[in-house]
């Protein structure tokens, strides 16, 4: 595995140079005063100008304390300003986010070369899936985990959530409910006859066994699920984190996964579910969070199946309250985020605040680690110099560029 470096932009270059530019500029302020003694005119002072205002440090939005079981969205959506060398990659670790739910949600922006100065969104709101308040809850296709601890009477329910990644098209990840079976740290791979004569194929041979390591794909953590060869483990590229590309196993941030290795307990149920589309309930208001459906899975047929979603969230007692409150649906809203979908939870009821009001409504933060983050930021960027030239065209891309992901063990 590359080392991660800074990456030193052309963009980065046209800066320096713009500034030295104004330095050789500013020197021509600095003449001698004009003849002419005590009465010769002297030019007022230029004011100084106004210092920059300081954003606010943001703070890590992973794990809430729900107020009830009709408080279904999580977070809030946030925006910040990308930095020298930032791409979206970058931007999405920092703040706990993956891949897909960065770009969706700046749809036009090139994830590589951002632009320095820009402001993006922020997708750190969540509704929470269609799935019992138990155990781990795997949307795939928000590609995102919940875990929710054991829930004790008489104290609030916590869930705790990150992103991941999942399988690609030809090597999905399942759907349906297991178990963790086990859990092991620093993890040797056994990789899988299947594995290497794919890779071989592609002219990218792997070895027969992959030790423990800072190369090894599954990362430094795992947990085994009772699906044969199916695992949540970590990964050594984190940049795959948000995108369809293991084998079939879900892999999170090494920070992520690290923190849920020593808060799981084996036997945890797991629920995997697949919804592009889900709705709950904030502030008394019905909302809806699209994402792009998964290629490989059952289509919904959103003419037939819409109205049977809504049924769920509007059978409940906070749907109950805003139908005697009055409350009807906008479904030209609602089509227009499924045929346009941003990652990002928004009021669907009539006469009530849009996508654009939301991000418009967002906290602009400073482009750094936030407090309380699992992750120590030490990395600042999540891939190396030589991936960061392939990818933006810098430097002559290899014959066959490696794969992105994690890959799952033996057995898959």
């Amino acid at each position: 595995m590359n080392s991660p470096n800074r990456v030193v932009s052309p963009l980065s270059r046209v800066l320096v140079i713009l500034i030295a530019s104004a330095s050789v500029g500013a020197c021509s302020l600095f003449r001698p005063p004009p003849a002419g003694g005590e009465g010769a005119a002297v030019a007022p002072a230029a004011p100084a100008p106004a210092p920059a205002p300081t954003l606010p440090t943001p703070v890590a939005l992973d794990h809430f304390v729900l107020k009830g079981p009709s408080d279904d969205v999580v977070g809030y959506v946030q925006r910040t300003t990308i930095g020298p060398h930032d791409t979206l990659s970058d931007v999405a670790r920092r703040f706990d986010v993956g891949y897909d739910e960065i770009t969706l949600a700046n749809p036009g922006v090139d994830p590589w070369l951002p632009g320095v100065g820009r402001v993006v969104v922020v997708p750190t709101q969540f509704v929470l899936p269609e799935a019992p308040h138990r155990g781990v809850v795997i949307n795939l296709a928000a590609m995102r985990i919940f875990y929710f601890p054991p829930h004790r009477r008489g104290r609030p329910q916590i869930v705790y959530t990150h992103p991941i990644g999942i399988g690609r098209v030809a090597w999905k990840t399942p759907e349906g409910t297991t178990r963790i079976i086990g859990r092991q740290k620093n993890p040797v791979w056994i990789v899988p006859k299947s594995i290497r004569a794919e890779h071989a194929k592609e002219g990218d041979p792997l070895p027969a066994v992959v030790p423990a390591g800072d190369d090894n794909p599954l990362g430094k953590y795992l947990f085994q699920l009772g699906w044969p060869g199916y695992l949540i483990h970590g990964t050594d590229k984190p940049y795959g984190v948000g995108m369809r590309v293991s084998h079939g196993c879900m892999h999170l941030y090494p920070e992520d996964i690290k923190q849920f290795f020593h808060m799981i307990p084996i036997g945890t149920k797991v629920t995997v579910v697949n919804q592009p589309y889900v709705f709950g309930w904030h502030h008394g208001r019905l909302v809806m969070e699209a994402f792009r459906p998964l290629k490989g899975y059952r289509r919904l047929n959103w003419t037939a199946e819409r109205r049977q979603m809504l049924q769920r969230a509007l059978h409940t007692p906070a749907g109950r309250a805003a139908i005697r409150r009055g409350l009807r649906i906008d479904w030209g809203r609602v089509i227009a985020m499924v045929h346009s979908p941003r990652g990002l939870p928004v009021t669907i009821g009539q006469h009530t605040p849009g996508v654009d009001a939301v991000i418009a409504q967002a906290p602009l933060v400073a482009d750094t680690v936030p407090k309380g983050s699992n992750w120590d930021g030490v990395v600042q960027l999540s891939i190396s110099t030589q991936t960061y030239d392939e990818l933006t065209g810098v430097g002559a891309p290899p014959k066959k560029a490696p794969p992105p992901a994690a890959t799952p063990p033996s057995g898959h």
